[in-house]
């Protein structure tokens, strides 16, 4: 995992043109119609050539915008044609509009982050009806309407590691919360159930309590609304755990500004996050957790790239090479997936060198 981080900061700088880019667009898409911004970007590809697109969760999401350089670049340096479709809302009612929109006009693959696992399967059925291949990436859909799901981490890896934070944290003992995003998010349920089933399963976790799994739908304000509730519902409460980057940001200065001693960990941004790291009662998150979410896009737009060209189908077995390294798709229960890598600690050793990174 440390030599997919080296690798992005030795190509973030051919990637930040990619990046600023992909900003502005998501400033323009939001709150103007999707739909308009996806024509937009993909008028009158050049004969023969191959265009990709990407529907991130929501324009103005650090993570998301961060996921769509990468793409980007990818794509780009493959001699594509890219196309970043943002909805204009964190629903499945506006990706769907977008899917719609792009499937009008025909591009050749689709990436996805999905806002909810039912709801766009009706539009992704289109798209695959119309020759459009489908992936998804960050949270998946059912394994019916995709070819195959681009997995920043392993579910039980992540549920692992945040536990043991969770237990690290506490003391191994008391009250503690979770800060969702949305209450539909697949990838955020998925990593919540496995926390759950790792504290039922070891004696280690059985004087953790959990207290309430609350939702800020990936919303700034919402999430430290949610993490203030949270503070005075629960006056023992130990640790709050936000699996979410705009939910763990948001808390951080709602903990770190109250000078609060209740600790947070999590998944975030190291950009947004290291003024709250550090392991003195004046910093609110000690350590917290994520991948690279560059690699990700990366690994989505590759993805899209041999569904298109055949290389794969997405079935159990198939096999290809990317820059990033050589991947294998895996059965996960009844789907497939491709998994980037491990979770990531940063902490105060190492925060100010990835916080230069994304």
């Amino acid at each position: 995992m440390k030599k997919q981080f080296i690798s992005v900061a030795l190509t973030v700088a051919m990637a930040a043109s990619a990046f600023a880019g992909c900003g502005s667009k998501a400033e323009e898409a939001a709150p103007a119609a999707s739909e308009a911004a996806a024509t937009s970007e993909a008028a009158a590809p050049a004969d023969g050539e191959k265009t990709y697109a990407l529907v991130p969760k929501s324009a103005g999401n650090p993570f998301n915008e961060r996921e769509a350089s990468g793409f980007e670049e990818a794509v780009k340096a493959a001699g594509g044609k890219c196309v970043i479709s943002y909805p204009d809302q964190a629903t499945a009612e506006a990706q769907i509009t977008v899917i719609n929109s792009l499937i009008s006009q025909g591009v050749d693959s689709i990436a996805v982050a999905a806002n909810d696992a039912n709801a766009l399967s009706a539009a992704l059925q289109d798209a695959e009806k119309a020759g459009i291949k489908v992936c998804t990436l960050d949270s998946d859909v059912a394994a019916a309407d995709r070819a195959v799901f681009c997995n920043q981490a392993g579910v039980q890896e992540i549920g692992q590691a945040l536990m043991d934070a969770i237990y690290d944290l506490t003391g191994g003992e008391g009250d503690y919360a979770i800060l969702s995003a949305t209450s539909q998010a697949t990838n955020q349920n998925a990593w919540i159930e496995a926390m759950a089933q790792i504290a039922a399963a070891d004696e280690k976790y059985a004087k953790l309590n959990l207290v309430e799994v609350a939702y800020g739908d990936d919303e700034p304000q919402k999430s430290t609304d949610q993490t203030n509730a949270l503070l005075q519902k629960y006056p023992d409460l130990k640790v709050i755990c936000a699996p979410t980057t705009v939910g763990i940001a948001a808390a951080a200065k709602v903990l770190q500004d109250a000078g609060s001693s209740v600790k947070l960990t999590g998944l975030g941004l190291p950009s947004e996050m290291k003024e709250y790291i550090g392991d003195d009662d004046a910093h609110s998150c000690p350590y917290m957790f994520l991948w690279n979410p560059i690699d990700l896009g990366a690994l989505a737009a590759y993805t899209s790239m041999a569904l298109v060209d055949g290389t794969i189908t997405g079935a159990e077995g198939d096999t290809f090479e990317t820059p990033l390294g050589n991947y294998t798709i895996a059965k996960n229960g009844e789907a497939t997936e491709i998994i980037l890598g491990q979770p990531f600690k940063f902490e105060p050793s190492n925060i100010e060198e990835w916080a230069a990174v994304y």
